[in-house]
């Protein structure tokens, strides 16, 4: 029966669909953990000026539990947790992904106007009490947008603006913390 001997190869075929993803997907890094292995767009620095009393955590403690100091449209004005969902100015859709000591990530969500998986990650430090907010951010992979160098350039723009935006009230607001 010349039918017959396709089964086993149709069976194959969906035992290895079943198995899991292709090996390019199973062997790609976890971006959600930091930028290596991942797609690098960009890092800025701040500086949030000097604060010898007050620490790293205390600066981003004074931020994510009044997240109305970020650019935020609503949903996440008060105190943020991982797993909250935010909508940015523009309403760009995130979702706070971790929150340490000194630092808290977000993660772009489906309708973002960069796109989904877009890992940004604020972390806060302080040398001889002058205090710096350090924004890296990275993809899981390229978008149509990051590979295209003018699209690429005018989103870097808007970022380094947004951030030294939110730098610039962390300067004062630090004095709170």
């Amino acid at each position: 029966m010349p039918g017959f001997a396709a089964v086993p190869v149709a069976l194959a075929l969906c035992a290895g669909l079943l198995a899991g993803p292709a090996p390019q997907e199973r062997d790609r890094p976890d971006c959600r953990a930091g930028p290596t292995g991942c797609y690098d767009l960009y890092t800025y620095g701040y500086t949030l000026g000097l604060h010898p009393l007050t620490g790293p955590d205390a600066v981003r403690r004074q931020l994510t539990d009044h997240f109305w100091l970020f650019p935020v449209s609503g949903g996440c004005a008060g105190r943020i947790r991982a797993g909250a969902r935010c909508e940015l100015v523009g309403g760009n859709p995130v979702e706070v992904e971790f929150i340490g000591d000194d630092f808290f990530q977000i993660n772009t969500l489906p309708g973002h106007q960069l796109g989904r998986n877009m890992h940004i990650r604020f972390a806060f430090s302080r040398t001889l009490g002058f205090h710096t907010l350090t924004v890296r951010a990275w993809q899981d992979r390229p978008t149509d947008c990051t590979g295209a160098p003018l699209c690429k350039a005018v989103n870097r723009t808007f970022a380094w603006v947004t951030w030294r935006v939110l730098a610039k009230t962390l300067r004062w607001t630090a004095y709170a913390a």
